[in-house]
C-alpha cells in the first residue's frame, strides 16, 4: 500500500501554510515528520484525515497499483491535546469503542487497559481527572483498537514517561508491518530511534532525508530547517 500526497495548499487568509506538499509514503514504515513550531504539521495532519478543507492537491492510497481515493476507517489521528469524553470512565469509553470498532466481538476492555497498564482505580475513574499522560495513553489505545491502515500521531509521546514510552514504541514496531505510521515531533532523536524514514515540513513543502545515518545527521537537520523561504 502506498499514501500519495500531491501538490497540496493550504491558507489561512494571508497566511499560506503548505504550499504545494507532495510526499509518497509506503506500508511497512515509520515515518517521522519534523518541523519548527508552526509550520504546518498539525494542519497537515488535520487534512488528511478530513477535518480541514485544503484549498487545492490531492491525496490518495495505492494498492496493487491502482489508486482510490480515502475512505472513512482508513485513516485514524492522536493529537497532542486529546479529546476524550470527560463525563466516562476510562473503562466505559474503551468499551464503549470496541463495541462500535468490533461489532458483535463484545471484547472485554480488560486485556486493553491492562496493556496500557491503566489501574484498577484509574480504569473506573472519570476521564476528566485523568493526567495529560493518561489521557494520551487512552487515546493511543483507540489507535490500536481500531488499528487503521493509516496512523497519523501528533506528537505522541511527550507527555508519556519513560518506561510507557518505550512500550508504544514496542506496539508501533509491531504493527508497522501492515500499517503507515506518520508521528510528528520535535524530538530528533526519537525521530533517529523509532523511524525508518525522516521527512521535513519546512517552507510549506515536504522534503524526505536520504541518509540518517549520516555523521552530522543532527546538524544537517538543524541547518535544513533553519534555510530561508528564498534559499
Amino acid at each position: 500500500m502506498r499514501f500519495i500526497l500531491e501538490d497540496i495548499h493550504k491558507s489561512f487568509k494571508k497566511h499560506q501554510v503548505l504550499k504545494g506538499a507532495d510526499m509518497t509514503f509506503e506500508s511497512g514504515h515509520i515515518i517521522g515528520l519534523l518541523g519548527r513550531n508552526g509550520a504546518g504539521k498539525t494542519t497537515l495532519f488535520q487534512i488528511l484525515n478530513g477535518e480541514l478543507p485544503f484549498d487545492s492537491g490531492s491525496f490518495y492510497i495505492e494498492e496493487g497499483g491502482q489508486r482510490r481515493p480515502v475512505q472513512e476507517g482508513d485513516i485514524g489521528l492522536v493529537y497532542s491535546e486529546n479529546i476524550l469524553p470527560d463525563f466516562l470512565t476510562g473503562y466505559e469509553f474503551i468499551k464503549f469503542y470496541l463495541d462500535i470498532h468490533r461489532g458483535k466481538e463484545s471484547m472485554d476492555p480488560e486485556p486493553f487497559l491492562d496493556q496500557m497498564e491503566f489501574s484498577q482505580e484509574d480504569r473506573h475513574k472519570l476521564i476528566k481527572a485523568y493526567s495529560h499522560g493518561m489521557k494520551t495513553k487512552l487515546s493511543m489505545l483507540t489507535l490500536l483498537i481500531a488499528a487503521p491502515p493509516i496512523m497519523l500521531l501528533d506528537e505522541p509521546l511527550t507527555s508519556l514517561d519513560v518506561v510507557m514510552s518505550e512500550m508504544i514504541k514496542t506496539i508501533l514496531r509491531t504493527m508497522q508491518k501492515d500499517h503507515i505510521i506518520i508521528l510528528s515531533t520535535h524530538m530528533m532523536d526519537l525521530a533517529k530511534n523509532l523511524c525508518d524514514e525522516i521527512v521535513l515540513l519546512h517552507n510549506g513543502r515536504l522534503k524526505g532525508v536520504e541518509d540518517m545515518g549520516q555523521e552530522d545527521f543532527d546538524a544537517y537537520i538543524l541547518q535544513a530547517l533553519r534555510e530561508k523561504e528564498d534559499a
